[in-house]
């Protein structure tokens, strides 16, 4: 009976153990420390320190040209619906973009008169279906998120969020995976 007891007993206590030491092995630390906040003062001196650097002198100029005061100007004139994530209206006006972009899928918008490069991502066959019946000329709401520029561009650019033509939804941004 001892010997029974003993022969159940004993695997227990050495699966208990394996059990319990794979637990300890779990709750020990990364070794890759997260990367911590910069302060104030420290982002100022990485600023000033890319300001001085070559790419940081060209973009410097850029802002200071009339190219980069008129995007900065049509930027302005849609900030307000930007920030309040409201419709647009936009009429296409190009279907290809300038040579050279490397915003992915896109196409030339006006915008309240002015002219914006309206991006939609990388170039990904099914997920633009519908974007590709677009054609000069066509009236369409737009919201977006987000409008940037780039030296590269004499345009703003504006990332579609939502487009509906002709009271249809033909394009709605994907939520992003593993986000808010």
């Amino acid at each position: 009976m001892k010997k029974l007891i003993f022969t159940l007993i004993l695997p227990l206590i050495v699966v208990g153990g394996l059990v319990f030491a794979n637990r300890e092995i779990k709750k020990e630390t990364p070794k890759v420390s997260p990367r911590k906040k910069l302060t104030t003062a420290e982002m100022k001196a990485a600023r000033k320190q890319w300001e001085a650097s070559p790419d940081g002198v060209m973009y410097k100029k850029w802002e200071a040209s009339a190219a980069g005061k008129k995007v900065y100007a049509s930027e302005a004139k849609i900030m307000k619906a930007i920030r309040g994530n409201s419709n647009m209206e936009a009429i296409i006006s190009s279907l290809s973009l300038p040579a050279g972009s490397r915003v992915g899928f896109g196409v030339m918008a006006n915008i309240n008169g002015e002219d914006f490069i309206l991006s939609f991502g990388p170039l990904k066959s099914d997920e633009f279906q519908q974007l590709h019946s677009l054609k000069v000329n066509d009236k369409i709401l737009l919201k977006s998120h987000n409008v940037s520029h780039a030296p590269k561009y004499t345009y703003p650019i504006v990332s579609g969020d939502y487009v509906e033509r002709d009271g249809k939804l033909i394009y709605n941004r994907p939520p992003r995976r593993g986000g808010c």
